[in-house]
């Protein structure tokens, strides 16, 4: 996807409502990708799509002096927003550069470890990308990624799928973004080896997905931040939206739990090392 399509004034703004309710709901999937890429100290840290900085900022307050992050975006207005919350962590070990996953402004043999949470899935081309990220990597470096499971999951069912149920047509666009195409298990690891990756390891787990707050508020964070779904949503005529608001409201509500809103979120988690 393009620079505009991630940074749209509608997008930056509601990424700026609710960066902390947003950061509670993926802390879980933060905190699972940063598990599994283990980073260790002194360590330099590539963090790919990390939009408003996840999970840069995690890395780099586990590193702390020991290490470096640098995250990296299509969005400068996103990565602003990433360099502000690392402003008041006082990270001094991370740093922020608008760059293209498919031609990384970095020398060859750069990083010790890649990471992207929720990007891999938007590569326009994956086989270029994961071919830079090879090129910037040392040999024997990981590269570890995060993607959706699959639509059937009850944050998708609930929001997405209610107006999907209401208007008809496609979920997605033809051409467009695919928030699922690593869903099926073993796609990702297929493009890994098919770009020369080796010690492919793969894995479907379920981690808590939570909204801390009401239904009306993760439905109106979700439908100004999606960029996948815009054509759908575009697709629903001004008179019924009341109504299918009401409709995804209750759905949501079926998923409150102690005030909080446990969606769960099925992910795909995958990686790879550079020979």
């Amino acid at each position: 996807m393009s620079a505009s399509n991630w940074g749209d004034s509608y997008r930056l703004v509601a990424s700026e409502k609710w960066k902390q309710k947003s950061a509670a709901m993926g802390r879980d999937v933060t905190q699972a990708l940063v598990e599994y890429a283990d980073p260790k100290p002194g360590m330099r840290v590539l963090d790919v799509a990390s939009g408003t900085g996840e999970p840069a900022i995690t890395i780099a307050s586990r590193l702390k002096a020991a290490g470096e992050v640098v995250a990296t975006d299509l969005s400068t207005e996103l990565l602003a927003i990433a360099e502000e919350r690392a402003r008041q962590r006082k990270l001094m070990n991370f740093s922020a550069q608008q760059a293209d996953a498919h031609q990384l402004p970095f020398p060859d043999k750069t990083f010790d470890l890649a990471t992207s949470r929720f990007g891999v899935m938007f590569f326009a081309n994956v086989e270029r990308a994961f071919s830079e990220l090879r090129r910037v990597l040392k040999p024997g470096a990981r590269a570890c990624f995060a993607a959706w499971g699959p639509f059937e999951q009850p944050y998708w069912l609930s929001t997405i799928g209610v107006v999907l149920a209401n208007v008809g047509g496609p979920l997605l666009a033809p051409d467009g973004p695919d928030p699922f195409r690593f869903a099926q298990p073993g796609s990702l690891t297929a493009a890994l080896r098919a770009t020369g990756f080796k010690e492919i390891q793969e894995e479907t787990r379920t981690v808590p997905w939570t909204w801390p707050g009401a239904p009306e508020e993760v439905w109106e964070q979700l439908k100004a931040v999606t960029a996948p779904f815009k054509p759908l949503l575009a697709r629903v005529p001004k008179g019924e939206w009341e109504r299918i608001d009401g409709e995804v409201c209750a759905a949501i509500q079926e998923h409150i739990n102690d005030d909080e809103i446990r969606f769960g979120a099925t992910i795909v988690l995958a990686s790879g090392v550079n020979p």
